[in-house]
């Protein structure tokens, strides 16, 4: 049996069942007994958090994907880092994955529905996108589909900021192969626009019901990526609109350069396709060009030997829209004196010199009969652009000039996130070859901006705030539209700019602040009057019982379960005994004369059960009901209010008393015989 099954995590998290595993963690559903849901735990796995690396990999997750509030992005709720497990917690999702409903709906979904689903996946990136996050491992496997039809991104397993991923270069490409980005094949630096490349993919599967590429290998697949065209949507089913091809081969460019420069533009065509299917963007084939759950896996980097030109897949039988390709023609000759084999020696001979004239003319001898031409640097600095505007400005693009980020820098006038300088400098002029601008890139004023955690768990949004190297500091106050523990306020305010260092301080949720009132005597008084005293105390009358007793007249209260001068919270229930007189049944006692009488002893019995209820508090999420049996406690026990009507059962032997607390208040009190 797994070791976490039925373990209480932190004293509030009761693991429940294991429901998956990933490169990374084991997931289990839990209940959250603090606020009784069911949610997703995700506890990295024992043999990586031996590596301080993976630990470091998996916290840097957790506070990465704390910081995404998005329907389409599945929720973090909690975050904990312990000296022996790291774990979150997130949104249990009711639904199966794209890849599970595109199986069920025969592999293929029809263009409306690719529509619906993958404007909600953009929606979703363009969200983490502006929050410096790149998912860099979408695929269907990813993408949850839940019964409403929405969808949600799942796993940022191998989520990275942004700003991280500029300045380290990874030696092994993540993702998965199939929906892997030319630039991830390589190793190289990935920015939102690989994200980008991989839905273009996930889109291209919806819409046909196949992968752009497949091969014999993880390696042979990402080659593919890198300088092969994949047949384009209609030539395998005509009826996909052409709209809706542009916008899938556009986003599938293997030049970066020339796909979307954000999730937004891309979103921007999507609508203007929603709106109007027979659209048509004009994207040309050169401005595009250069099955199986599968796990997320380390792919190595695909070498320039590795990339070689790949046999591009032959055109279906009449459908040569795009790139008509003619089919190879083989011939063989043959003699008795081995004729074949000196053709073959021949053919690579000359292919050999074929390459060796091709090396000398792109090293030497191209230069030396090139034209001359050059072409002016154009201006990335005065129209303040961040790097992906700067890449996207027809300028750039048009000419064939290639920008690539240099430093990052501390500017007190250029805000972060946008060029500072560049070389060459604006206005030079450079021939081809020497066409790449290296711009450097604006930190800000060297100052952090306070992030937003309002309404978030108090431990959440003290990770996200010491991750940012701010120091924490705690108040609490009552709150009636805020759940307890999470964050009503803070100071400083979100976005505000703040040294590293500095303190935030959070103001806790108490939950609603909630009036205590002192109880008075209601005894003796009529039960009209009772209930007329007691309800102007916002109190409420629960159970009232009538007793017999000589000590009270017929029709007056003789018993109140909130005894007189305690102090309870409003909206507590208030039980009451209503006296009917003496018992007119009781023997009258006996005379001297009379003759003493044998008192039964009763039998002693085995202990019965008898069931009992009581009607909960509406003024909080949960309580602890306590009962007690001839003063032994039987039950002990935390409960949800919005059961209305907590019921229990109790045992016992003859006639005994048994009280009820609510939250160590007394509700109610009664006599059981448990010998009927």
């Amino acid at each position: 049996m797994d070791q976490y099954i039925g373990k209480f995590l932190d004293n509030r998290y009761e693991i429940l069942e294991r429901i998956g595993s990933g490169g990374m963690a084991v997931v289990y559903k839990a209940k959250c007994h603090w606020l009784n849901r069911f949610v997703a735990v995700k506890v990295l796995k024992e043999d990586l958090a031996q590596d301080e690396e993976f630990r470091h990999r998996f916290h840097e997750e957790s506070q990465a994907v704390a910081m995404l509030s998005h329907p389409n992005i599945v929720s973090v709720y909690d975050v904990s880092r312990q000296p022996d497990m790291d774990y979150i917690v997130m949104e249990l999702i009711e639904g199966i994955t794209l890849k599970q409903y595109m199986q069920k709906r025969g592999g293929k979904l029809s263009w409306k529905e690719s529509l619906h689903f993958i404007s909600q996946i953009m929606k979703a990136l363009s969200h983490a996108h502006g929050r410096g996050i790149i998912h860099r491992d979408i695929k269907p496997h990813n993408i949850m589909v839940l019964r409403d039809g929405s969808v949600k991104v799942a796993d940022f397993g191998i989520a990275r900021l942004m700003s991280a991923a500029q300045n380290t270069m990874t030696q092994e490409a993540l993702g998965s192969v199939h929906y892997i980005s030319p630039e991830q094949a390589r190793g190289s630096r990935v920015d939102a626009r690989s994200d980008i490349y991989s839905a273009g993919v996930v889109l291209y599967e919806m819409l046909t019901g196949r992968l752009p590429y497949e091969g014999d290998s993880p390696v042979a697949v990402a080659i593919q990526h890198i300088n092969s065209i994949p047949l384009s949507p209609r030539e395998l089913d005509s009826s996909i609109p052409e709209a809706l091809e542009e916008i899938t081969m556009k986003a599938m460019a293997s030049n970066i350069d020339k796909r979307y420069a954000s999730a937004d533009d891309m979103l921007a065509d999507l609508e203007e396709f929603r709106k109007n299917p027979n659209i048509s963007f004009d994207y040309t084939d050169a401005d595009l060009l250069v099955g199986e759950d599968e796990p997320t896996r380390p792919v190595q980097p695909v070498s320039a030997e590795q990339v070689k030109p790949q046999a591009k897949p032959p055109h279906e039988e009449g459908s040569s829209r795009r790139r008509p390709r003619p089919e190879p023609v083989e011939e063989e000759y043959e003699d008795e004196g081995g004729g074949k084999r000196t053709l073959v020696i021949i053919a690579a001979a000359l292919l050999c010199l074929v390459a060796v004239g091709a090396f000398l003319w792109n090293t030497v001898f191209k230069d030396m009969f090139a034209s001359g031409q050059t072409f002016e640097v154009p201006d990335l600095v005065t129209g303040v652009y961040t790097l992906e505007e700067a890449q996207a400005l027809p300028q750039v693009t048009e000419a064939g000039f290639t920008v690539e980020e240099g430093k990052q820098v501390v500017s007190d006038t250029v805000p972060a996130g946008y060029i500072v300088s560049q070389s060459p400098a604006a206005g030079e002029q450079v021939k081809v070859g020497n066409m790449t601008i290296t711009v450097d890139i604006s930190t800000g004023n060297g100052n952090l901006t306070v992030p937003d955690v309002y309404n978030k768990d108090r431990r959440v949004a003290e990770s996200i705030l010491k991750a940012k190297g701010l120091e924490v500091v705690f108040e609490e106050a009552n709150s009636s539209t805020v759940t307890k523990d999470n964050i009503i306020s803070q100071s400083p305010e979100a976005n505000a700019e703040v040294e590293e260092g500095d303190t935030v301080t959070l103001v806790v949720s108490l939950g609603p602040d909630v009036k205590q009132v002192p109880m008075i005597d209601v005894t003796r008084m009529t039960l009209a009057d009772a209930t007329d005293a007691i309800t102007k105390l916002n109190l409420r009358i629960g159970e009232v019982k009538p007793v017999s007793s000589e000590d009270y007249a017929e029709g007056l209260v003789c018993y109140q379960s909130i005894p007189l001068n305690t102090t309870v919270p409003e909206g507590t229930v208030v039980n009451l005994h209503v006296s009917q007189g003496p018992d007119i049944t009781k023997p009258p006692e006996a005379t001297e004369s009379a003759e003493p009488q044998p008192t039964p002893t009763p039998a002693a019995g085995k202990p019965r059960t008898k069931s009992g209820t009581v009607e909960l508090p509406n003024d909080r999420e949960s309580v602890t009901v306590r009962v007690t049996v001839g003063g032994v406690e039987q039950r002990n026990e935390p409960v949800d209010t919005r059961m209305r009507i907590y019921r229990f059962n109790v045992e016992g032997t003859g006639l005994q008393e048994i009280l009820v607390y609510i939250d160590d208040v007394q509700v109610k009190s009664y006599t059981e015989d448990f010998s009927s």
